[in-house]
This record gives structure tokens, C-alpha cells and sequence, in this order.
């Protein structure tokens, strides 16, 4: 009976995975269309920004907001309370994949109405609930046709400022037409990769506003393990998710696992290897430690940057969200209420769907490899 039971349990889960992660054809075959072209659709993306010339060269791109870091660090979160904003606006799910031709996408999105669907749970299982106009992240595909080794961790992944301006001024428009066709007056977007870009950035937008959420690597740790399970889970029982991932250019977990090569190719080889070899405590500490080490050393090494940059403690933010939403929106030179502010406030919590399970040998792991990125960055910040 008992082993009838687990299989039935294995079973159901195999089963929710393969619903949570599925992909219509028709998304798979608009997906396929658009990123798996990249040079056309930068060509037709090219050709709505001429079209649109008068228009978008009279809008200015004023203080631009990226929010990024590891993924499972309150990245969502904080997208959301910054998009809520007033004159913000920041990509949604519907965005994808027509991300090339924002303006004419919007605009043929608007006669066609986006119904009224109700809020689901993501395919994260988080808690967080979504529709197809919640803001997500989905620059990506745009910096992947730009740049084909985006995401080969076999060399640096940083963009140096001032590199391809080819990419540089079709981005421009491109966040002049989402701003024109949403009526918008602050871009925002949640890019987990441009951690290895934020001095490209700065270096096209000086007054850009750059948000690096930071959390408890113990936590954050056992958040992305129990995620690249799931994903990995989902990804074999749904075929079209796994590649339906890759164009949405989401690496972060699952069967595609990549991390990100701050420019330490040994390092970023020895994260691959230590997940090879099953040690994924080990190896999410030594990938943890690299990317906010990096973080910590362009901080300290760029003023500029660091004026920029507000890094947001996770932990306090749950513990004291209105104190830290107020810190963000003033970096950010975002005018709200006190009423606002005690509103974007008022459902943050620390998460309580599940609770890291690691040994007291692993925590001194966690430990020992993670602090001394920690405790860097957090000088930073002082």
C-alpha cells in the first residue's frame, strides 16, 4: 500500500509539473518564429522605429530603473512595488515574445482586449500570482540577438561600456516606443542578467537607477535548489517549456542550468563541476560568492556605480517593508504618498511555504564561502 501510495504521489506531482509548465502550440510557434530570428525581427524592429521617428524622438528616456541580481532574492517582489508606481511601466507577461516590435504589438493588443483572466500562481510556486499584465522580465531576448555569447559561461559574460552600438541605439528606441505606446514616463525592467552590465548601462543612461536585492544566503540558497528541481521536473515532463525557456532567456535553473561568468572563467568552471559532481550546496555557495563578490568589486572600484546602485536587504525588507520601500522609492527619485507607501507595504512578509532543511555541516559551508562577498557588500552600502 505504501509503495502504491508514492508512486500515486510521484505520479500527481509529474502530472501538476507538466500543467504548470505548459506551452500552447501556438505560443511555441510565435516564440520559435520571433527569437529563433533574431536578425530579421532586429530588421523589422529597425523599420517600427523609423516608422515611428517623430514620435519616439521626442520622448526622453529619464532616469531608467533596472532591478537585478540572482534570481529568488526579492527580485519580483521589489518589479512589482516599482512598477505600481504611477507613470512606471515595465514589460508585462503579454509582452513576449513580439518583444522586438513593442509599439505595434501594444497597439494591436489594445483592439484586441486583454480579457479578464484571473490571477494564477506561477509555475515557481511561490505564492506570487500573476496575469499576462503583471511586469516580468523579458529584455533578454533582445540583449541574447545582440550578443550570441550572453550566456556561454565558457567566457566572460561582462559587457564592457561602450561595446556594440549597434545594440545601443536599437535598445534606445526600444524603450523610447514601450515608453510612447504605454504613456509612460519611467522605464523599469527586471533583468536578472544585466548584473554583469550594469557599467554598459551607466555608460549609455548616466542617470540610470540601478536596485540589487541581496538575501540570506542560506535562504536564498535553499530557494534555488528547491527551484531548479521544479523547473527540472517541469522541463521533462513538457518538452516545449524547456525551449520556450531558452528564447525567453531564463538559464537561471532547470535543465539549462548556466551561471554567469563575471570574467573568472576557473571560478564559473568550478560552480559547473561541483553541480556535475551533486554537490549543490557547495556549488550554489561558490556561485553565490562570485556574483555578489563581483558586485562588491565594481562598487568599490566605480563611485559612479555605486551612487547609482541601492542594494535592499532582502531580510529587512520583509522585516521592515514600509522603512525600505521609502529608501527604494526615494533612490529611485519616485514621488509617492504615505498612503502609498503603506499600502506597497502591507502583503510583504517573509515567505513561509517552505523552510531550508540543510545540515549543520552545510550551513558552516554556506558559511564559510559566502561571507566574505557578504560582508563586502554590505560595507558597500554603509
Amino acid at each position: 500500500m505504501s509503495g502504491d501510495s508514492t508512486q500515486d504521489r510521484a505520479m500527481s506531482a509529474q502530472s501538476s509539473d507538466a500543467g504548470i509548465f505548459s506551452v500552447s502550440a501556438a505560443m511555441n510557434f510565435f516564440s520559435w518564429l520571433i527569437c529563433e530570428h533574431p536578425r530579421a525581427w532586429q530588421a523589422i524592429g529597425n523599420f517600427e522605429s523609423r516608422l515611428l521617428q517623430d514620435e519616439i524622438e521626442t520622448t526622453a528616456v529619464r532616469r531608467p530603473i533596472w532591478v537585478t541580481g540572482l534570481a529568488r532574492s526579492g527580485s519580483t517582489l521589489l518589479l512589482e512595488k516599482l512598477a505600481a508606481v504611477p507613470g512606471v511601466v515595465s514589460q508585462t507577461y503579454k509582452d513576449f515574445p513580439p518583444v522586438y516590435t513593442p509599439y505595434a504589438w501594444n497597439r494591436l493588443i489594445e483592439h484586441m482586449g486583454s480579457g479578464n483572466a484571473q490571477p494564477a500562481e506561477r509555475a515557481h510556486k511561490d505564492g506570487i500570482m500573476v496575469t499576462l499584465d503583471s511586469p516580468e522580465a523579458m529584455e533578454e531576448p533582445l540583449w541574447m540577438s545582440f550578443f550570441p555569447d550572453a550566456h556561454n559561461p565558457a567566457v566572460s559574460n561582462v559587457i564592457p561600456a561602450g561595446s556594440a552600438p549597434d545594440f545601443a541605439a536599437f535598445f534606445a528606441n526600444h524603450i523610447r516606443k514601450f515608453l510612447a505606446v504605454r504613456n509612460g514616463e519611467r522605464y523599469l525592467a527586471k533583468a536578472n542578467y544585466q548584473v554583469t552590465r550594469l557599467e554598459y548601462l551607466l555608460d549609455l543612461y548616466p542617470d540610470a537607477c540601478f536596485v540589487i536585492p541581496v538575501r540570506d544566503p542560506a535562504t536564498h540558497i535553499a530557494s534555488l535548489i528547491k527551484q531548479h528541481r521544479l523547473f527540472s521536473r517541469g522541463q521533462a515532463a513538457n518538452a516545449r517549456a524547456r525551449a520556450h525557456l531558452r528564447r525567453v532567456g531564463h538559464f537561471e535553473f532547470g535543465l539549462d542550468r548556466s551561471p554567469i561568468n563575471t570574467g573568472d572563467t576557473s571560478a564559473t568552471e568550478r560552480v559547473q563541476s561541483l553541480w556535475c559532481d551533486g554537490a549543490e550546496v557547495e556549488g550554489w555557495a561558490v556561485y553565490w560568492a562570485q556574483i555578489y563578490g563581483y558586485v562588491a568589486d565594481r562598487l568599490e572600484r566605480n563611485p559612479a556605480l555605486a551612487n547609482a546602485t541601492k542594494v535592499v536587504s532582502y531580510e529587512q525588507l520583509c522585516s521592515q517593508p514600509a522603512e525600505e520601500l521609502s529608501a527604494l522609492f526615494r533612490h529611485c527619485e519616485l514621488e509617492v504618498s504615505d498612503g502609498f507607501v503603506a499600502g506597497a507595504a502591507g502583503d510583504i512578509a517573509a515567505p513561509t511555504y517552505y523552510r531550508p532543511d540543510f545540515s549543520s555541516a552545510e550551513l558552516d559551508t554556506i558559511r564559510e564561502i559566502t561571507t566574505p562577498a557578504r560582508e563586502r557588500l554590505a560595507a558597500c552600502c554603509r
